[in-house]
């Protein structure tokens, strides 16, 4: 095999997996020089590569057969990783250094090529080596270490030469297909290279649902599938996904024909998956026959339930005999078919839900626009897609992440079939601000009447955003500047449309138009009406000319003619300079008319003052122009998932200025300008997107324009000089039969990216919800009667659905049931979920006090059902319960509950007895001596592991606090009993980890320590600790406590500093063994901390135990990761601490 490397862009990890794949070869050659190919074995044509990602795929395709799809789809993860680590190394190295955590290689138990595609970056990257010296990310040194000591790795990196050496560092990682350039820069994001992709091999496929108008989102899956046609001269399949005769509609089919007529994509065959219907049921057939499949007639709720809970169907194991009898009734839509479906019989017990035995066929008597009554059956989409991208010869799939987790079941059902696997590829996708993308809500939106249609300009379907200005080519721009990358995030509009302004402005023709009410300027020594030529375009001669009038009398616009001074120069664009001889004003103090003299002679227009202008003669008609700006129809700019669009609709999108001028026979022209449809730019989880619609998101200038407007047509792109780019949307015309007047000329305002107001544009508003006011009473409600008519709601439209009703009867039943539910949510602040018990909101008066009170009490019953072990059913009913009982308090007193919330409300303890105070003052005055002790530490800048020993721990300064109270008599000797059980239990735990015993064993000893501390809680009414074994103290040594408080304290200073040397000591061993040190080094370093752990027990008179925090209920600040490596990792609540050095 020989390979031949480019110095400039050197393959390092492709080399690496060279060498991991030499026992496959038998002779390997590199060769550097300037081309990039190498010659496999067995093969007499070269194939060429662009990156070492490219590289390590053919090797992995010749000589790893034997990888599985899951093998496949991890390496594509990390090569795919590979490629963006350093674009965001700070996240990059937060995530590798996570994953590696309990990981010794990325993929398996041994190297593959995903550990030398990342290192190999890693290695020479610069940014990493900054960032790696600022947080230690200790996982991935340990790693590079492994594998930088690995035959691969040392050997490629010692027989790398020294001028390759210096390409390392900046060698570029981008695959040809993405440096395109344009006036002189990258156009495009980054394109993944295909993997296995031929030239003129490579068939894709684009396959919608002919169930609504393409928007946005379907335009980048289309244009991304064009890409990889083009750049490998391959094949596109446009594919109608009609397997739901109940959503299919024929004239969406031609109304998707179109729309991807206007991007101008042309694919090389169109095709419907309902020809495969026969194929598929014979290839379903086979599955039942093969034991892969079963029919199951279990409800759809209870089936949801069951695979939630991994629950196998009771049908899942019925013969294959009885699963073809009922494949039969669904093939006649009888009355038993019809209750049931077939599932895959896959893994019920799967981490990922989607390999739970899917739904692959369902029984759906309806009549098909294609098929008509043909088929009672029909396959899921799941089932349909793999079959058919594999039977229509598609190599590359390529589709969102949203599928990620349907990856695995595609394979799956490729290889139960035997088919031939086309390969998998996803990129994110496409989610813009002040946008929803849902077929269902911008249904809503046309339906409601808020736009005109679904090309309205504000709509974010193909056409609307066509129609609104957006150029293909624009388009196709923004989505390869997208890539195939995978990072999800939310893009403003605002960009998109700079880049559609970088294609419009070398071609777009300029003209000009006045606002209505002009202001004449009398030109002297001006007489008739002579003619000027000049370019349509001042930089693009190509674009032509037209003729521009010059008359006596000039117009210019209202706001020109106010800044004007008399005595200067003022320069009038494709005319020239004009001097100001005399401004006349109204009684109002705007400007009337302005006298002035052609100056045309002065060529110094610097510092003049440039005005548009409009030639005013009877001769000269003008264009009587409306400019019509759109704001977003949705103000919210992100919505959140099941977020209601409503409330951020409803807003004012248009406004109209109409101008009265009889003298001038004008034709009129509209500039309308548009804003986003909802006002709040993204929106939360569960926001309601109607709270942010209802503002004006249209509106309308009347504008005057030159005579050269009336050449335009409709779908041009123009600049009206100085007010911005339009597309021509109706074309001015004759007089109207209808109305009796000329047809005005309509422009659609094109954004260009800057954010700055529209001329006209109204009031911003807030991105705030739209609420109606309403009495706390009425909003509250009645939770339990809202809950039964939800109930019996609910049934009553399942009975409908069951009896086959008329559609129109169903929706008006499912229309009341979401009515309901949403007054149950006004009333609870929860959602409506079946078997949900219903909470009363909080009452009128907002009682905090006894919301918090009840919080706490069921706080309190969460946590006894959760220690005593009990079903996991009741112990999710009692935390519902206690979310609602927290969104209650929230919506009584505006912030979330907190376990501090209530410390107003509860009385200060009672005094001690007095028998107590002798005592209680000792202990204060230590806790005070104490306390300021450590405050001077902190203050001295000490190290945290000497402030932890000086801060009180329950387990380490047992003997310096006063024993607790005595129990009552009664009690005392269950509680010793119980407490002696536990500290044994404790110990025989140790012991057994101690001796390496078998997890099982350890468990079962673990499960008896917890039900003891249960026992211990219900006798004494808390949780046990380690203190609380120590012996109760003798009344009668209480007059030594001062002398025995003062002696503690006085051997504190030299406990602290032990405790501290041991911590260090402790880091140092931890240290030596994450790096893998010698184990002589290590030995001698543990013995060191040994004797200081037995000095510490001789002075202190008890062994060292480990500074730990104690529990607090208030939430914790998240703390670095470096001050979490001396907490064991097998540290849980109430279990038995172990010192970790202990050897």
């Amino acid at each position: 095999m020989k390979i031949s490397c480019s110095k400039t862009n050197p393959p390092l990890g492709g080399l690496m997996a060279a060498e991991l794949y030499r026992s496959s070869v038998k002779d390997l050659e590199i060769v550097w020089g300037s081309e990039s190919h190498i010659l496999l074995p067995n093969s007499s044509k070269p194939v060429p590569y662009g990156t070492s990602n490219d590289l390590i795929r053919i090797l992995e395709n010749a000589f790893n057969k034997s990888a599985g799809p899951l093998q496949k789809v991890t390496m594509n993860h990390w090569l795919s990783f590979s490629l963006v680590i350093n674009e965001d190394i700070s996240q990059s190295v937060q995530y590798l250094d996570k994953i590696l955590g309990p990981l010794t290689y990325l993929v398996g138990e041994s190297l593959s090529v995903s550990d030398l595609a990342v290192f190999s970056v890693l290695n020479f990257s610069s940014k990493f080596k900054d960032v790696s010296g600022k947080i230690s990310p200790t996982n991935i040194l340990r790693w590079m270490k492994l594998i930088q000591a690995q035959e691969p790795a040392a050997k490629v990196l010692k027989q790398i030469p020294d001028d390759v050496l210096g390409n390392l560092s900046k060698s570029p990682r981008r695959s040809p297909a993405a440096n395109k350039e344009v006036g002189g820069r990258a156009a495009e994001g980054k394109f993944i290279e295909l993997p296995h992709a031929e030239m003129g091999k490579v068939v894709v496929r684009f396959p919608p649902e002919a169930s609504g108008y393409l928007h946005i989102g379907h335009a980048k899956a289309a244009l991304l599938n064009q890409y990889y046609q083009q750049a490998f001269e391959g094949k596109l399949v446009m594919r109608f996904d009609d397997t739901n005769p109940a959503k299919e509609n024929a004239d969406f089919e031609k109304v998707i024909l179109e729309d991807v007529e206007m991007l101008e994509i042309k694919p090389d065959m169109f095709t419907h998956t309902s020809q495969y219907f026969d194929m598929m049921m014979d290839f379903c057939e086979k599955l039942i026959k093969e034991n892969k499949a079963f029919i199951d007639d279990t409800p759809a709720e209870q089936m949801k339930n069951e695979r939630d809970q991994k629950v196998e169907s009771k049908n899942r194991n019925n013969s294959v005999e009885k699963n073809l009898e009922l494949w039969e009734e669904m093939k006649k839509g009888s009355s038993v078919g019809v209750q049931c479906c077939v599932r895959a019989k896959i893994d019920m017990q799967s981490a990922n839900g989607c390999m739970r035995d899917p739904t692959i066929y369902r029984c759906k008597p309806e009549t098909h626009p294609r098929t008509g009554n043909q088929y009672k059956v029909y396959p899921t989409y799941d089932f349909a897609c793999p079959i058919v991208d594999s039977v229509e010869g598609v190599t590359h799939v390529l589709r969102t992440m949203e599928y990620h987790d349907r990856d695995p079941q595609f394979y799956w059902f490729i290889d139960a079939l035997g088919l031939r696997k086309p390969y998998i590829w996803e990129y994110s996708r496409l989610s813009m601000t002040n946008t929803v993308l849902s077929k269902r809500k911008l249904t809503w939106f046309v339906e409601q009447g808020l736009v005109d249609g679904w090309d309205d300009p504000r709509m974010p379907t193909v056409r609307g955003v066509l129609r609104r200005g957006m150029t293909v080519e624009g388009l196709r721009q923004f989505i390869h500047a997208q890539g195939s990358s995978r990072s999800v995030v939310f893009m403003e509009w605002d960009k998109i449309w700079a880049i559609n302004k970088k294609v419009i402005d070398p071609i777009a023709p300029r003209y000009t138009a006045l606002e209505a009410n002009p202001v004449p300027v009398n030109l002297k020594g001006v007489s008739g009406r002579s003619p000027l030529t000049v370019p349509l375009h001042p930089k693009n001669p190509d674009v032509g000319t037209k003729t521009v009038w010059v008359t006596s009398r000039l117009l210019i616009d209202q706001a020109d003619a106010a800044v004007l001074k008399q005595g200067e120069n003022a320069t009038f664009i494709n005319y020239g300079n004009v001097k100001i001889d005399k401004i006349h004003k109204g009684e109002d103090g705007k400007v009337t008319s302005i006298d002035a003299t052609p100056n045309l002679e002065n060529k110094d227009f610097k510092k003049t003052l440039k005005l548009t202008w409009i030639a005013d003669d009877e001769q000269s008609s003008t264009v009587e122009t409306y400019c019509v700006f759109f704001d977003h129809i949705i103000s919210k700019p992100v919505l959140g998932k099941d977020e209601d669009f409503k409330q951020y609709i409803g807003h004012q999108t248009r406004l109209t200025w109409i101008a009265d001028d009889e003298q001038s026979s004008t034709v009129e022209t509209y500039c309308v300008f548009f804003d986003h449809i909802i006002s709040k730019p993204v929106l939360g989880k569960d926001e309601d997107f109607k709270q942010y619609i209802g503002h004006q998101t249209r509106w309308e200038m009347l504008m005057l324009g030159e005579p050269e407007l009336k050449n335009v047509r409709v779908g041009d792109i123009i600049q009206l000089q100085r007010r911005g780019f339009f597309r021509v949307d109706v074309a001015s015309g004759p007089v109207s039969f209808h109305t009796g007047r000329p047809v005005p000329l309509v422009l659609f305002h094109v954004p260009d990216g800057h954010t700055k107001e529209m001329p006209g544009q109204p009031k911003s508003i807030q991105a705030t919800p739209v609420k109606q006011a309403a009495t706390k009473a009425d909003a509250a409600g009645d939770a339990s009667k809202l809950n039964d008519e939800i109930t019996k709601q609910g049934e009553l439209v399942r009975s409908l659905k069951a009896a086959k009703s008329d559609k129109a009867q169903v929706d008006q039943a499912v229309k009341i049931l979401l009515d309901l539910k949403a007054k149950y949510k006004t009333a609870t602040g929860q959602d409506w979920k079946p078997g949900t018990t219903p909470v009363q909101a909080a009452p009128a008066s907002g009682d905090a006090s006894s919301l918090s009170e009840q919080i706490t009490q069921q706080g309190d019953l969460v946590r006894s059902l959760k220690t005593a072990k009990a079903d996991k059913q009741k112990v999710d009913e009692a935390v519902k319960v206690l979310l609602q009982l927290k969104a209650q308090y929230k919506a009584a007193t505006g912030q979330d509950w907190k376990p501090a919330a209530q410390n107003k409300q509860i009385p200060a303890p009672a005094p001690a007895p007095a028998q107590n105070n002798s005592q209680t003052d000792s202990v204060s005055a230590a806790i005070t001596a104490q306390g300021d002790k450590i405050r001077t530490l902190k203050a001295a800048k000490a190290e945290k592991t000497v402030i932890d020993v000086e801060d009180w721990k329950p387990a380490a300064q047992n003997k310096q606090i006063p024993a607790p109270a005595p129990a009552p008599a009664q009690n005392n000797s269950q509680t010793d009993s119980v407490s002696a059980a536990i500290t044994a239990q404790g110990d025989k735990i140790r012991t057994l980890k101690a001796a390496k015993a078998e997890k099982t064993v350890i468990d079962v000893e673990v499960k008896n320590l917890l039900n003891l501390k249960a026992q211990y809680k219900a006798i004494t009414g808390k949780d046990w600790t380690p203190s609380a074994a120590a012996p109760q103290q003798d009344t009668k040594k209480t007059d030594n406590k001062k002398q025995t408080t003062a002696s503690a304290n006085g051997d504190m200073d030299k406990a602290a500093i032990l405790s501290a040397d041991i911590a260090r000591q402790g880091d140092r061993v931890r240290e030596l063994k994450t790096n893998k040190a010698d184990k002589a080094t290590i030995d001698a370093e543990v013995k060191k901390l040994l004797e200081l752990k037995a000095q510490y027990q001789t002075e202190t008179g008890s062994a060292y135990v480990a500074p730990t925090q104690p529990r607090e209920t208030k939430s914790k600040e998240k703390k670095p990761k470096e001050e979490k490596k001396d907490k064991p990792k097998d540290e849980k609540k109430d279990k038995p601490k172990e010192d970790k050095e202990r050897t």
